[in-house]
């Protein structure tokens, strides 16, 4: 499935959502077109009467349209920015949970500031997919057959001038935008990312920089890095800047067409004169729904970067998952569990005739290995730092997967357990602990978030 595709169907459980947005995007465009017709109508009108009540009912139509613009305007901005927050919800939860069974071992090969980049820059890059590349082209599609359809009413040449310059504006001028952007989009992403891990790097090895003189390196690298970012941005905002200007040309020069074809209707008796001057308006309000498709093919690009590098992670193969036979006859671990928490340990560990390596072609890190922990039993395991002792863990914990020997717990194969019942019997601090902003009290719930005050002391 291809990337696209592939964002289409993470947005695909708020369908609804979006086809409210698209509605109300719809109407909102539509009354502001019905306002400035009819205000320029009103005022033509105004001139010719000399009862007010002739004009009633254009009062009163500005005045409602006015009123359902700026309802439409609120509606539209309030659900789509709920929806916005549902779908970057939803894909900061997929992420994680999608990465999650590949820590740590398939994260290992990227650099932590990358992977904050990921997590959080690219996730929020990918919120404009919904906001600015899905709905506006539909509104913009809905918009320009209303608007072609108004103005076919008075003159079938006034609605072809019109459809071709919303056409230029809407399609093509994107077109030429999203090609002079795609390379600085992806660009922007990227070099985005390398500044970010490049900043991180220099915060998490500070010490390791001072003490081999490498501080003043690092910090040209990173400050070439930003002159980078700095220019990619200046071209993308030069590429805006003047798809911005075109479009209001081609708004400009579609008003001055469309009032010189009306002109001749007008003397010709064709088309009332009091329209003279809601027709050019009203095709110049219908702009307002094709000129941001210029940034929306922009953010396009910089939307399918940023799922590209996300992607790049999800589609990694977890180095462990639940065997077939674990996932038919899961153990009832819980019990032992509770038995543990009491001070009854049931259970016991046997390694037998381990071996384990990182790569197909690193040297065994672990050969041979054989222990026996009894139930209440304990044991130190000691050795210089590359022993292997993290590693004896993260084989416990099934971070890892081992090419040969066997592990038991409670006298059957780890592999016959689930994940997730093979962490619930055991309990590991590691050597690098993360506290998130809060209490300890709820750094240590994370575990169990029903734990008692005496089960967390």
């Amino acid at each position: 499935m291809s990337t696209f595709g592939r964002l289409l169907k993470l947005i695909a459980p708020f369908r609804l959502w979006i086809a409210l947005g698209i509605v109300l995007s719809f109407l909102t465009i539509g009354s502001s077109v019905g306002l400035m017709a009819l205000s320029a109508y009103l005022i033509s009108k105004s001139a010719l009467v000399t009862d007010v009540v002739d004009v009633a009912i254009p009062i009163t139509l500005v005045r409602v349209f006015a009123i359902l613009r700026a309802g439409f305007r609120y509606l539209e901005r309030y659900y789509t920015h709920m929806a916005t927050f549902r779908i970057l919800t939803h894909l900061r939860v997929w992420f994680y949970e999608s990465i999650e069974p590949l820590a740590p071992a398939r994260l290992m090969s990227f650099r932590s500031g990358d992977l904050l980049t990921r997590i959080v820059a690219d996730i929020e890059t990918l919120e404009n997919f919904y906001v600015r590349v899905v709905v506006p082209p539909i509104a913009a599609a809905l918009v320009t057959a209303f608007a072609c359809f108004l103005l076919d009413h008075f003159d079938g040449r006034l609605a072809v001038a019109l459809g071709a310059f919303l056409l230029v504006t809407g399609v093509f001028l994107p077109l030429a935008s999203r090609r002079l952007s795609a390379r600085p989009a992806s660009a922007l992403i990227g070099t985005r990312a390398e500044l970010n891990a490049l900043l991180v790097d220099e915060i998490q090895g500070i010490a390791d920089l001072l003490s081999f003189d490498q501080a003043r390196r690092h910090q040209e690298r990173l400050l070439a890095v930003s002159r980078q970012l700095n220019r990619v941005q200046e071209q993308m905002a030069m590429i805006r800047g003047l798809s911005n200007a075109l479009a209001a040309l081609f708004t400009s020069l579609a008003g001055i067409t469309v009032l010189g074809l009306a002109v001749p209707l007008v003397s010709r008796g064709a088309i009332d004169g009091v329209y003279l001057a809601a027709l050019p308006l009203a095709a110049i309000a219908s702009f307002e729904a094709v000129q941001p498709l210029a940034l929306a093919l922009q953010q396009l690009e910089a939307s399918h970067a940023a799922a590209r590098r996300l992607f790049e992670i999800i589609d990694t193969t977890p180095p462990v998952s639940d065997s077939q036979h674990a996932c038919q006859t899961p153990y009832l671990v819980e019990p032992h569990i509770a038995a543990a928490r009491s001070g009854e340990t049931t259970y016991g560990i046997e390694i037998r005739d381990l071996r384990f390596r990182y790569g197909p072609h690193e040297p065994l890190l672990l050969d041979g290995l054989s222990l026996s922990l009894p139930p209440g039993g304990r044991v130190v395991i000691i050795g210089p730092s590359g022993s292997g002792k993290s590693t004896l863990v993260n084989l416990l914990l099934r971070f890892w997967e081992y090419e040969q020997g066997e592990i038991c717990i409670g006298g059957r194969d780890i592999r016959d357990y689930a994940l997730d019942d093979v962490r619930k019997l055991l309990a590991v601090v590691p050597q690098q602990v993360h506290l998130f902003n809060g209490t300890l009290r709820d750094n240590l719930r994370l575990a169990n978030a029903d734990a008692s005050d005496d089960e967390i002391i």
